[in-house]
């Protein structure tokens, strides 16, 4: 059998990165099965496994490119404001990005326990973490206190995230939970 262009490859991995994707925001890490992702791009099994060398990988692709999905809109977001309003825009939108589309369910529900607490605070380390502690930075928090600040506005959004998560077009939720992640900027940028 003739081997697949490398343009091939790459359709059909991305093929499966978009059904894995899918499954997962439906049915979770845990119930989504191999054969059913592999159903769903049109692939056997064996390509799954072919591009993705288990599920575990195949799920930590998924939530790298979601992970990149948020730090995009984080990026996009902050703009060329000065340093304190660059900070705030792209926390709202950081907000607005990770309860969209599944991206809670994935990244902060199943991805700790799926991946490990190592793992998947390396994948958030390298992508919005990156943009928040760089963004406290120009805004003027300590370099002796930009680690702790970072953890502590990290957890506190993917927190509020969560809860948001839970009130699916609740927008008086919404609301709140950006008037309170204002308050808690205010607290280090003014």
């Amino acid at each position: 059998m003739p081997r697949a262009s490398a343009a091939e490859a790459a359709a059909t991995a991305a093929r499966v990165l978009g059904a894995a994707e899918k499954r997962f925001i439906t049915q979770g890490f845990g119930a989504a099965s191999v054969d059913d992702i592999a159903a769903d791009a049109g692939v056997t099994r064996g390509a799954v496994y072919h591009h993705y060398d288990s599920k575990p990988g195949l799920f930590l692709a998924v939530v790298q490119r979601m992970q990149q999905q948020v730090a995009d809109a984080v990026v996009a977001a902050a703009g060329d404001a000065t340093p304190a309003d660059s900070l705030r825009l792209g926390s709202h939108a950081f907000l607005d990005a990770i309860t969209t589309g599944g991206h809670a369910r994935v990244l902060l529900a199943d991805a700790p326990s799926a991946l490990g607490w190592d793992v998947w605070r390396r994948t958030d380390a390298e992508a919005s973490a990156v943009h928040l502690r760089e963004a406290l930075l120009a805004a003027g928090v300590a370099a002796d206190a930009v680690e702790a600040t970072t953890a502590l506005l990290s957890g506190a959004m993917n927190e509020a995230a969560l809860w948001l998560s839970e009130r699916p077009g609740d927008a008086s939720a919404r609301a709140s939970a950006h008037a309170a992640l204002d308050r808690l900027l205010d607290a280090f940028v003014g």
